[in-house]
């Protein structure tokens, strides 16, 4: 007669021979079921809900809507851009020897991210307040409201708030490569601001992508922000539509339609871009 004992999800028989055995997980088909009950009731509600889903598809590509799609666009990635820049040289700062440059990018870091996003925008907007021009002596002297446009503000506010979150993300990318490879570098002669380029950025950017990449998502919808100084974009645009004709929600829809359209894109690029970046050491 033969026995068998199971331990787990694998049967041992008799004859000594390991069987698999497979488990019904009734949790897991319980949770998913729940999962897509919600689904559908949350889908059924705003489907039979008081919404002019006609209104939506109106304006999903009407002109200003349009116009503040494309100026989302625009903004992000130059904020992203003057905040990686200004990240990278602030990161380089707190890890350089100099105690006048690391305590500065110290108390950057401290500054901008201790303030709201918000705080800053309506700062950098009414800064002509504080100084009412900008002068260059012998050159020039303008009034500063012509100069800090709601487009300027923006940039700035945006730029320099990310540059703060960015900086430590080098820090961690660049301390996350090991000492050894910046040894080597110096055993071959190369000086610290060659073999940052050559050897160490090059490999932290496997570490550096993933958060940079979803910081530059943050970033698309932090311009939403902006719509407080008066920047159009695609929020902005949104408001104004409703502000005359009242379809509140329904303009909301078009404007959360138009956000997920630009982060669906970048998350496409981003998994593009980490596969690509870390060929060689994908898990097995």
């Amino acid at each position: 007669m033969k026995e068998e004992v199971t331990m787990g999800n694998i049967s041992i028989a008799g004859n000594g021979e390991l069987e698999r055995v497979q488990r019904k997980h009734y949790g897991r088909y319980a949770s998913g079921i729940l999962v897509l009950l919600l689904v559908f009731l949350v889908v059924r509600a705003f489907y039979n809900g008081m919404i002019d889903w006609n209104i939506v598809g109106e304006f999903l590509t009407a002109q200003s809507i349009i116009e503040g799609l494309l100026k989302t666009i625009v903004m992000a990635p130059l904020a992203m851009l003057l905040g990686l820049v200004l990240g990278l040289a602030i990161a380089l700062m707190r890890m350089s020897q100099n105690p006048v440059c690391s305590t500065f990018a110290i108390g950057y870091m401290w500054l901008f991210r201790g303030s709201p996003q918000l705080l800053q925008l309506f700062l950098w907007y009414n800064i002509a307040l504080v100084f009412p021009t900008i002068t260059i002596p012998y050159l020039f002297s303008i009034p500063t409201i012509q100069v800090m446009t709601p487009f300027v503000a923006t940039l700035l506010g945006l730029g320099i708030c990310q540059s703060a979150y960015t900086a430590e993300v080098f820090r961690a990318g660049i301390i996350s490569v090991d000492r050894g490879q910046g040894e080597a570098a110096a055993a071959l002669g190369m000086g610290g601001g060659l073999s940052m380029r050559r050897i160490i950025l090059p490999q932290a950017m496997r570490s550096i992508v993933p958060p940079v990449g979803n910081e530059f998502i943050g970033m698309v919808k932090a311009t939403s922000l902006a719509s407080a100084i008066q920047y159009t974009e695609i929020l902005n645009a949104a408001q104004r539509i409703y502000y005359v004709n009242n379809y509140v929600i329904e303009l909301l829809i078009v404007a959360t339609v138009w956000y997920l359209f630009i982060v669906s894109l970048l998350t496409i690029g981003q998994n593009f871009l980490e596969r690509h970046l870390g060929r060689g050491f994908e898990r097995r």
